[in-house]
This record gives structure tokens, sequence and C-alpha cells, in this order.
């Protein structure tokens, strides 16, 4: 780990790091025990704070969904000493209340991924299960409303966010089914992030920004790659706003409960972990070694 204080993350698209407001701008390429990162770190200093932007899909958006490569991204991000992370992620609306360029700020997630056995740092003779009822972490999804409110976006603070492969986008009867679950949102990456952050001890809100109406509103057109990067666009530019507001309002200290997810998640006995386990997730374990 080779940042001493705790600094911020920031995942999303790569407009998210051409902020003025970033000093000292540096590129950290990092290799992880999983793999490659989906690209390089981008760190500096933002209302005197530190903060790590990573491009989810690479710069030039070269990767899809199913290809993100989650656990080297969040590990990055863990052995940067990360405590907080703002996820900031395009999504369909699933509920005619919330229109495209508006941010929802989940609270719930409903899993409907197939990859699940690559969304967790644990195995290889350590289990862990972490408490997962609340997943998203309330205090920093609580001021990112407050900052969004703030610089006058309209924000909606709680909704489910169901999570679906990708990469094409929902058919009609997918997306009516996910409708009349009461699903708020649909998106293709952001629960994995929030699975992976709890167990690395990392609280994790996100920035749903909303691009279309996925393809329940028959009036709409369906939605397409088209139509989700002209509203791309224009939420880039609120989410800048609203990170520029928010950043100095997170606390210096990690002591929020996610800041402990494992005391409570840990269950194979500390005399039993495997050499090889530990190295690998040294930056995750270190307050047990």
């Amino acid at each position: 780990m080779k940042n001493e204080s705790p600094a911020i993350g920031v995942i999303g698209g790569s407009g998210l790091y051409q902020m003025n407001e970033l000093r000292d701008a540096t590129e950290r390429k990092i290799d992880t025990p999983f793999g490659a990162p989906s690209d390089t770190l981008i760190g500096g200093k933002v209302s005197g704070r530190e903060v790590y932007f990573l491009p989810r899909h690479a710069r030039g958006h070269r990767l899809l969904p199913h290809e993100l490569n989650h656990r080297a991204n969040i590990y990055a991000l863990r052995w940067l000493n990360v405590r907080w992370i703002i996820s900031v992620t395009a999504v369909g609306s699933l509920q005619e209340k919330y229109a495209p360029r508006d941010v929802l700020l989940p609270s719930q997630f409903y899993d409907r991924t197939s990859l699940r056995s690559d969304h967790t740092f644990f195995g290889k003779g350590i289990a862990a299960h972490i408490s997962f009822a609340e997943p998203i972490s309330t205090k920093l999804r609580n001021i990112i409303a407050e900052s969004a409110r703030s610089v006058g976006v309209t924000v909606h603070n709680g909704g489910t966010y169901v999570n679906m492969d990708g990469p094409a986008f929902s058919t009609r009867a997918e997306s009516e089914l996910n409708r009349r679950n009461g699903f708020d949102v649909i998106g293709m990456t952001n629960l994995p992030e929030a699975k992976l952050a709890r167990e690395a001890e990392i609280a994790l809100a996100t920035m749903a920004m909303i691009t279309d109406y996925d393809c329940w509103k028959v009036e709409e057109e369906p939605v397409s790659a088209q139509t989700v990067i002209g509203h791309l666009m224009a939420n880039a530019e609120t989410a800048r706003k609203v990170l520029v507001d928010l950043i100095p309002r997170i606390p210096m200290e990690p002591n929020w409960p996610e800041h402990s997810a494992l005391d409570s998640a840990l269950v194979t006995e500390r005399q039993l972990w495997p050499a090889t386990t530990v190295k690998k997730l040294k930056p995750i374990l270190r307050r047990f070694l």
C-alpha cells in the first residue's frame, strides 16, 4: 500500500478525471493478483484530498461490461488506500418519474448477473461472508444527495438498481418484468463493485446517471448506444459538478461501519489461513495480520 492517508476513489467514464480542479495529476499503473485493472489510474488532489480516478471501461470505452475485471479494479483502489468510492454509472430508468439526465442514488440492488464467482476476493482457504442487507453506504449516499441538490441537480435519494449482464440491452419482455417487480433503474456494472468494495472495507455509493427509459416505454424510441452516448456527455458534466462539491464533504477518518465490514464476515480461523492467500489479500487483510 503506497498511500498512507485515506483516499477517495471515483469509478466512471473517462471524462470525469478531466477536471480543472484536479491538481498534481499522475498516472498509476498497478498490477494485482487478479490481473490488470481496466486502465491506469489517475491520481491527484481535489480540494486538498487525495483522489484516484479509474475509467471503468478503459479510455476510449474499449471494455464491455462482462469483460470488466472488477476484482482488479477494486483491489487496485484498496492498494492505494482508497476508503470511499463514488461509482458513477449510466443506467436506464424503469419508472416514469426518473427522467433521462436525472440522478438516482440506489439504496438496494437486485442481482441478475451470472459471473458471481468473480465477485468475491475470498476463497482459496479463507472464507468470508459479508453482510450485504444494506449494500450501499448510507452516509456516503446522503452526502452525495446533499451535494447534488446544492449544485441544482435533480436527484432521487434511494431506489433499487437491477444488475443485468449485458452487453445487449433488455428485451421489452425483460424490461416490463423488471418494471413490474418495482425496480427503479437497470445497469450492467455496479453490483460487483459494491460487493467487492464491501469485502475490501471501502464505503461505496453510486451515482446512477439516467440516460434512457430502457425499452418499456413504447412511445419512446427503444434504448440504443447512440441515445445513451448523447445523454452521457451531459451526465458527465453533471457528475463533475457534484464531485467538486462532494469531495470536501467526505470525512478524513474511515470509521464508518463499512470500514470494519470484515469483523463479522471472516469465518476461517486465523491459524488456518494459507500463507499464499494471505499474501494475495494483504491490502484487504492488513489490519488482521
